[in-house]
């Protein structure tokens, strides 16, 4: 019975490995990033709200006491 020769198989390997490298490579520099971030001013809006100035609470079934 023939053995399989594998003196190739090395070879084979190296240049999957380097034609996915590029492969890659030429998907991510083709794929359009975002620009770099600037800052903004962030000016925080101040919104009216009826109970903003009311004195409220809210009694939640796991915050009651214990009997």
């Amino acid at each position: 019975m023939p053995q399989l020769d594998t003196s190739t198989w090395l070879i084979t390997i190296i240049s999957m490995f380097l034609a996915l490298f590029i492969f890659f490579q030429i998907k991510i520099s083709n794929h359009p990033f975002p620009p770099n971030p600037s800052p903004k001013n962030l000016t925080l809006a101040q919104h009216k709200t009826p109970w903003e100035n009311k004195w409220t609470k809210i009694y939640l079934p796991l915050s009651l006491p214990l009997q």
